[in-house]
């Protein structure tokens, strides 16, 4: 094992918060004009906040989509902070596409427009960009707290995580640099209700899964933070549904997958540092795209957000 994948010398909670740490880039314009021959529109100038972090070094060398997800959050959510007069406009939506694979040695610039401040809703506009080129674009909006109907999906059985292994028990004595990722480099402790798909497939051809999961320390009670993080985590494991349906697993060498979209849909205050049980199903598989739905449920029983994410998962000869 080297020192770099020496559990012992790593912190993976205070390098995910250092890395969704944005630092402000200045400013710049956008220029949208109107189609040729049409004065009826003009979209004009758009300023955008610019904002720039740094990205996990991954194994294979890729920016991990989830730590895209979680940095958009953030840049977007500091724009919404810092308007005059009530400030508390929680996320409760995002929509975003997967453009380009990300390098994970380099920083991030995210450019976020300020679509429209509402009395109730505020919108912005994310463009997450390296080598001058968008590798992710997400459109999100912020909500003051309000009231109305309320109701909510039950959640669903299952074991509590105590009784389940975690990831290093599961892979954490394999030298290989993606087993030793997963055991030891990982801020978010995933265990899995019906095992893992690391190394085998799933017992049963089940296009259904249910994950626990939590932020491994406490973090800071700020609900922004929050937020991006259970983003941050909803992208490890969505699509395994998906998988499972298939009897593949991670190590199949055959497997070329890659997320395309990611929504997601923020109903009620969570904790990212508390057990959460993320319930996973595919209802659909076609054309060489696999379609992921999860639901996310805190610890006693509140659903806390959905989620939507249609990957590329190919089978190769």
């Amino acid at each position: 094992m080297t020192s770099e994948q020496n559990p012992s010398q790593l912190d993976p909670v205070a390098d995910l918060l250092e890395t969704l740490d944005l630092q402000p880039a200045g400013q710049a314009r956008i220029r949208v004009d109107s189609p040729a021959g049409d004065d009826a529109v003009d979209l004009g100038d758009n300023e955008a906040d610019l904002f720039v972090g740094r990205s996990q070094p991954q194994p294979h060398g890729r920016v991990f989509g989830g730590q895209v997800l979680a940095q958009c959050v953030i840049a977007a959510g500091r724009t919404v902070a810092d308007q005059p007069g009530d400030a508390s406009r929680p996320i409760h939506s995002l929509h975003g596409y997967f453009l380009r694979a990300g390098d994970s040695n380099e920083p991030i610039r995210f450019a976020v427009e300020r679509l429209r401040d509402g009395s109730s809703f505020s919108a912005r506009r994310v463009h997450a960009l390296q080598h001058g080129k968008v590798i992710m674009s997400m459109n999100l909006s912020f909500q003051v707290a309000a009231d109305g109907l309320d109701h909510q999906a039950s959640m669903p059985a299952a074991p509590p995580p105590e009784r389940l292994p975690t990831a290093a028990d599961e892979v954490g004595d394999i030298d290989h640099p993606m087993a030793q990722h997963w055991a030891y480099r990982r801020a978010v402790d995933i265990r899995h209700v019906e095992g893992p798909l690391y190394l085998a497939p799933g017992a049963q051809a089940a296009a259904e899964q249910k994950i626990w999961m939590r932020v491994t320390e406490q973090i800071p009670a700020d609900p922004l933070l929050h937020a991006a993080v259970l983003a941050y985590s909803s992208d490890y494991t969505l699509l395994e549904s998906v998988l499972r349906r298939h009897r593949l697993a991670w190590s199949d060498p055959r497997i070329r997958a890659a997320s395309l979209d990611h929504a997601m849909w923020f109903h009620r205050p969570l904790r990212a540092d508390d057990w959460l049980l993320y319930q996973q199903e595919s209802p659909s598989a076609s054309g060489g795209r696999g379609l992921g739905i999860g639901k996310i449920f805190a610890a006693d029983g509140t659903l806390v957000a959905t989620v939507a994410q249609e990957g590329m998962v190919r089978i190769k000869d």
